[in-house]
């Protein structure tokens, strides 16, 4: 026989994709963050693999190490700042209308913070340059108002993942580089809703049918907190190729990181519901706490860029990007008992993903360059599954930038981003078998600088 105490199993995204923003991320659809390099985004991101002055390249493709000649130390800060409303309502499993809010704004500004550090070597590893980074390529955060319309579907969504990158490149002719690097990802993970316990007593009960009974729909709300930690390795590789002196192409390949989340599951209840509880086992175990677990996979993420300079202060870059979120499907939230009990179950049918991205840089003059870029940026959700915790869509991003070089040494850059999203669409079905039926708007702003110094 199978133990008794609580476990929740989640499958690929119960851990995961469950703890993101309100838009996905505000950054990038799903909840995939590019926001490492404020000189990228000041080009919407496009050129991210060939960048020849950048030591964001470490984690972005490290072939293109080789572009720096001394060692580089870089720290970028980018701010996300999402705005989002909600408008709609429903009905509970009853069959009574949803009460409560609209939410508020879930999406407070969250900063995102990038190191990287770049070291040719000399003499007879002269061909070899190493590098290191910390950066955080998934995650956010977001908080609906505790009694909103959508409490059992999401209230908080937290986590983050933290990456540090090992790499090295070697130049095996002066046109042809490749590199390799070893990821270690941390994630951490905070996810909570309500349940609507009232109408899961009332189920089927007698008692519930007097007018002054204690239990009903929306009277007796639970509170769920699931969190949880995992640390796991991952992969990277890429080449660069120079055709011409003009012309660079690169690409990268970074590999899917497997999580086995270990954690905690805890309830809050109302005191009518703990003292119901007390003489029904059923119930009692329904809101037990205890250990928890899960399994998150953070995808494979392919990119294609392509830098071409017209002039010798005119560069235009572009970028095709793949990310390969077909392995979330679904959340199946279950107890490890002897039933095998389910307690939730979301599906989401997440479909592989497609960002294009066009930039360019004009140099002023030594001390300035200017930067713009466009990006088409799909989503993995669809009108189908999509839910509170993942009311992503398409958006378009439009972005300006600049480097000043401060000095032969020191250059600081700047940047904004201006996220559109269309309007994603939810009529999904929560656990606690409420219906929530209703519509998103809002909009991103991406503010970002940085610092490089060259030795």
């Amino acid at each position: 026989m199978q133990p008794s105490h609580r476990y929740t199993r989640l499958t690929a995204i119960a851990l995961g994709i469950a703890g993101v923003i309100s838009f996905g991320s505000a950054g990038a659809t799903g909840f995939q963050i590019r926001e490492n390099s404020v000189k990228n985004q000041g080009r919407a991101f496009a050129g991210s693999a060939v960048a020849k002055d950048d030591a964001s390249v470490v984690s972005n493709n490290p072939a293109a190490m080789v572009n720096l000649d001394s060692t580089t130390v870089r720290t970028d800060v980018t701010v996300i700042d999402l705005t989002a409303k909600f408008r709609g309502g429903g009905t509970s499993a009853a069959g009574t209308p949803l009460t409560g809010g609209n939410g508020g704004d879930p999406g407070d500004a969250q900063p995102v913070p990038a190191l990287a550090i770049v070291v040719p070597l000399s003499g007879a590893f002269d061909k070899v340059t190493l590098g290191a980074s910390v950066s955080a390529p998934f995650g956010l955060k977001t908080e609906y108002d505790r009694n909103w319309v959508g409490r059992y579907n999401a209230i908080e969504s937290d986590v983050k993942t933290i990456d540090l990158t090992l790499s090295a490149a070697v130049a095996l002719t002066d046109r042809f580089s490749v590199g390799f690097g070893v990821i270690y990802e941390r994630a951490e993970v905070t996810l909570t809703s309500a349940v609507d316990l009232g109408s899961r007593i009332c189920a089927g009960n007698p008692i519930c049918r007097s007018p002054a009974s204690p239990f009903g729909p929306q009277r007796n709300d639970g509170l769920v907190d699931v969190t949880g930690d995992d640390n796991g390795l991952g992969w990277l590789v890429g080449f660069q190729f120079k055709p011409t002196d003009k012309l660079s192409i690169g690409y990268s390949h970074r590999s899917e990181i497997d999580h086995d989340i270990s954690g905690t599951v805890d309830f809050t209840v109302p005191a009518a519901v703990a003292g119901a509880a007390a003489g029904n086992p059923g119930l009692a175990a329904l809101i037990a706490d205890g250990p928890g677990g899960a399994k998150l996979t953070t995808p494979s993420v392919d990119t294609l860029s392509v830098s071409y300079a017209f002039s010798d202060n005119f560069r235009m870059m572009a970028d095709v990007q793949a990310t390969d979120w077909h392995s979330l499907r679904e959340v199946d939230i279950r107890r490890h008992n002897a039933l095998n009990t389910q307690v939730g179950f979301e599906d989401f049918e997440w479909e592989d993903t497609m960002m294009y991205a066009l930039g360019a840089e004009f140099d002023l003059n030594d001390a300035f360059t200017l930067r713009a870029g466009v990006a088409h940026d799909e989503t993995p959700t669809n009108d189908r599954t999509r839910t509170p915790r993942l009311p992503d869509n398409d958006r378009m991003l439009y972005s300006v930038g600049l480097t000043w070089n401060a000095s032969e040494h020191l250059s600081v850059d700047a940047a904004y981003t201006r996220i559109e999203i269309d309007s994603p669409k939810i009529d999904v079905m929560s656990n606690s078998g409420s219906h929530l039926v209703g519509k998103y708007s809002g909009h991103a702003d991406l503010f970002g600088i940085a610092a490089q110094y060259k030795f």
